[in-house]
């Protein structure tokens, strides 16, 4: 049995579930979300829960998607109520970031400046060094944020790059310069 499968998912007020053949539509204060259900999974909707259900509790690939479209779900509901945001850090002396329209500048110290285009759904907001993404797509958010992230990942030796806010960078110690004299 999936322990997180198993788990109904509230749905808080204001919140409303709709299930039409293998589609899951969630509509909440912020926005809308919708979910193309696996064919072995089946979603019953009660009073204020929605439970998730597979054909065989027993098949080892029916309890990872059991669990999962439970998490997916879940996420759904929390996405459309309180959304989701990712803070990234932009260290680096002449590094920096601009947010312009529904465009992403990005000067990490290449020859050209980086431009990227926002996603639909998802805000971007920028203070001195300090990055943030919301939206109300959990995937979404962490995916553009793993973008930009990548464009220049910190290094271990001085810090400099793009971070997450949370993400602890493991420094490492430079080149040691031996005593003057001291070897042959």
């Amino acid at each position: 049995m999936s322990r997180v499968g198993k788990k109904p998912v509230e749905i808080p007020a204001g919140v409303t579930a709709d299930i039409k053949d293998q589609t899951l539509k969630i509509k909440g204060p912020k926005g809308e979300l919708v979910l193309v259900v696996h064919p072995r999974v089946t979603i019953e909707k009660s009073d204020k829960e929605l439970t998730v259900k597979v054909k065989n509790e027993d098949n080892k690939q029916d309890r990872a998607l059991w669990g999962l479209f439970r998490a997916l779900i879940n996420n759904m509901v929390v996405g459309v109520t309180q959304g989701f945001t990712k803070v990234l850090e932009i260290n680096g002396v002449g590094y920096k970031a601009a947010v312009s329209g529904k465009k992403l500048v990005l000067t990490l110290g290449y020859s050209h400046p980086i431009e990227m285009e926002i996603p639909a759904g998802i805000e971007a907001k920028l203070e001195k060094n300090v990055l943030t993404l919301t939206g109300i797509d959990r995937q979404a958010v962490g995916q553009f944020a793993a973008v930009i992230r990548e464009q220049r990942p910190p290094e271990p030796y001085k810090g400099k790059g793009i971070k997450y806010a949370d993400e602890v960078i493991r420094r490492k110690a430079g080149k040691v310069v031996k005593a003057v004299g001291g070897g042959k």
